[in-house]
């Protein structure tokens, strides 16, 4: 209740804790206004003005402009719709430091070149749909031209998908710009579609007849359980899972007659084994909160190093 007593400004400043110079500034804005002026023509604040000023420097601390808080203390908006539309405006900004402090971070890991540390930040700050057009590119350059129409590879390409969520953690974000960056290299994408493209050469298959698998699929499960065997791709415990292999790659691909796999089978894997595709697939899974996948490079070393062993002299 008012009890008509009047503050002089130094008197509102000690009762408030606020200076002198920032009551006065207030005052000039018209966020808190003087109940009468000496004959000197000295403010007198009446002390309602106490709550007003501890109120504006609450909102103030919080982070609220003086046009906001003017319209609060005026009651030309309630508090809570303020309060609602400041929290919203943080949500905008805390989203943008996000994004800066993962660029930095990939930075200070990375140590960039001034170009590298500008494209990462182009790439961070790209719009849902800027991100779409860029994946969009990556796997229509992986996809193209392949037999069975778009719709036939439609579950490979999302499974190739990275879909970063509203809110991103730190780290997906970092993952985004690193996928990114890989999605945009030239010779990824070719070493990338030589895969899909013997890949999709194993869909052949159609009613009674099945898919084929692929060779790194083939590789994937011989070489990968020999390797997890502890059998070494030199041993000659080895013989026979190469013999196994090299029979089920050349009914992947139609060379059941071919007796040389290191003619044909050798390169084609050399050309898989891309430690890339293992990196890519690692930040697809972080970014869409996937499972790790299995990676392809340890039985890809093993097929690799077992064929060029037993290789002709």
């Amino acid at each position: 209740m008012d009890d008509g007593t009047l503050y002089s400004i130094g008197e509102l400043a000690r009762r408030t804790g606020l200076t002198v110079k920032t009551i006065r500034f207030y005052s000039d804005r018209g966020i808190v206004v003087p109940a009468d002026r000496t004959l000197a023509g000295y403010r007198r604040y009446g002390p309602d003005s106490v709550a007003r000023l501890t109120l504006v420097r609450t909102l103030r601390e919080l982070g609220l402009g003086l046009d906001a808080i003017r319209q609060v203390v005026e009651r030309e908006l309630t508090l809570g719709d303020v309060a609602e539309q400041h929290a919203a405006a943080l949500d905008v900004q805390i989203a943008a430091l996000r994004l800066q402090r993962a660029v930095l971070m990939a930075a200070a890991r990375r140590r960039p070149t001034h170009e590298e540390m500008e494209r990462m930040h182009q790439l961070a700050q790209l719009s849902q749909g800027e991100r779409r057009r860029l994946i969009d590119g990556f796997l229509d350059t992986v996809f193209e031209g392949l037999g069975g129409g778009a719709g036939r590879h439609a579950a490979a390409r999302r499974s190739m998908t990275p879909e970063l969520p509203d809110s991103p953690t730190d780290a997906q974000i970092e993952a985004w710009v690193e996928l990114a960056e890989l999605s945009l290299d030239p010779d990824f994408r070719e070493r990338v579609r030589r895969v899909t493209v013997d890949y999709a050469a194993g869909l052949s298959g159609s009613g009674s007849t099945p898919p084929r698998p692929n060779v790194v699929a083939v590789a994937r499960d011989l070489a990968g359980a020999a390797a997890g065997s502890g059998i070494a791709p030199e041993a000659p415990q080895a013989d026979s899972v190469v013999r196994e292999l090299t029979a089920g790659c050349a009914r992947a691909l139609g060379r059941l007659d071919d007796t040389e796999p290191h003619l044909w089978l050798l390169p084609r894997l050399e050309a898989a084994n891309d430690p890339r595709r293992d990196r890519y697939f690692h930040l697809l899974a972080v970014i869409n909160d996937w499972p790790a996948p299995q990676p392809l490079a340890p039985a890809l070393d093993w097929s690799v190093t077992a064929l060029r062993v037993r290789a002709p002299r």
